[in-house]
């Protein structure tokens, strides 16, 4: 009973929303025929409504995980759900639903970014002819390229090519948008536009699933996340409870660094690190009312003693032992 047939475009929409996850994915498993193992039992619960990140060094089986999720693959084993349906044997059902920009986008270089635009929506038999330039201008305006409009792809930068990649995905209203790494080969300035518009989106209903290997890309744009290593699943959740799932640092400053230093390690105070007048590790057992009574007592000149919120970059290299690029 399972399958929807393509003349029935409603069904996956209605069924998410009674409280259904977006994505869900029981034991999925791509097993390429080398025998490489790149995604390794995955179970993967997406709510509707979030913005989701999907995070991992590069290699770790996004990607892969993405392209079953789409229907573009077979999984080796296990199952995966999208909008309330299996994939991907309802790809025709829910792909209509979904907006993807995956792996870069595919452009016509000789094709003006309008134009590319044009035959994307000229291509989805839903598209009414009658409002396609309406269409196409707003999904031009919405990322910022209206006045690049005219030029010709193969003369636009990466970033460019991102942008219209992403304009593409939203010719349509969308209750799913699948962003596999959306920031790559943008400036600070476009990833600031991106994150806004992804933010933007989420606001209006649309569920967001955002792969990136970029920490500070997630902690400023997703309430939900998974970390992926390896092909396996590290963890997932809200992103704040991600984050508090870390310990902080415990942070003193102090005129006097080197005596604080040996006051916090005589404390049990571990990983203790001296910079300047900051003097930080990880916060001990004890009240921390004691470890500032013990460094007065010793002569310790106490200006600040504070615990600092864990990142997501302490919580995901606490969890996945690897390092992340952190910055955009």
């Amino acid at each position: 009973m399972g399958e929807v047939s393509a003349g029935e475009p409603e069904q996956p929409g209605t069924r998410a929303e009674a409280g259904e996850p977006v994505i869900a994915t029981r034991a999925l498993t791509k097993r390429y025929r080398g025998g490489q193992l790149a995604v390794d039992g995955l179970d993967l619960t997406v709510p509707a409504g979030s913005v989701f990140g999907f995070l991992g060094p590069n290699g770790s089986g996004k990607t892969t995980t993405i392209r079953m999720l789409m229907g573009l693959i077979e999984p080796t084993s296990g199952t995966a759900r999208v909008l309330g349906q299996p994939m991907p044997r309802a790809t025709r059902a829910v792909l209509p639903h979904v907006g993807a920009l995956i792996e870069g986008p595919a452009l016509y270089g000789f094709l003006s970014g309008r134009d590319n635009l044009i035959r994307y929506d000229s291509a989805d038999p839903a598209a009414d002819p009658r409002t396609r330039r309406t269409r196409v201008a707003s999904a031009l305006d919405r990322v910022g390229l209206t006045a690049a409009a005219g030029k010709k792809a193969k003369a636009y930068s990466l970033g460019m090519k991102q942008r219209l990649g992403l304009a593409a995905a939203l010719l349509q209203p969308r209750r799913l948008l699948v962003l596999d790494e959306p920031t790559n080969g943008l400036d600070p300035q476009g990833m600031r536009e991106i994150r806004a518009l992804v933010r933007e989106l989420a606001s209006d209903g649309t569920t967001v699933f955002l792969s990136s290997h970029l920490l500070d890309e997630i902690e400023q744009v997703c309430t939900h996340a998974a970390v992926m290593a390896q092909g396996r699943l590290i963890t997932q959740g809200p992103v704040a409870e991600l984050s508090a799932g870390a310990r902080g640092r415990l942070v003193v400053t102090t005129p006097d660094p080197a005596d604080a230093a040996r006051i916090l390690k005589e404390q049990g105070v571990a990983d203790v690190v001296v910079t300047d007048d900051r003097v930080t590790g990880e916060p001990p057992e004890r009240d921390l009312a004691e470890v500032t009574a013990a460094l007065v007592t010793a002569g310790v000149r106490v200006r600040g003693l504070t615990v600092e919120r864990a990142s997501l970059e302490d919580a995901f290299v606490a969890l996945t032992g690897e390092g992340f690029d952190v910055a955009g």
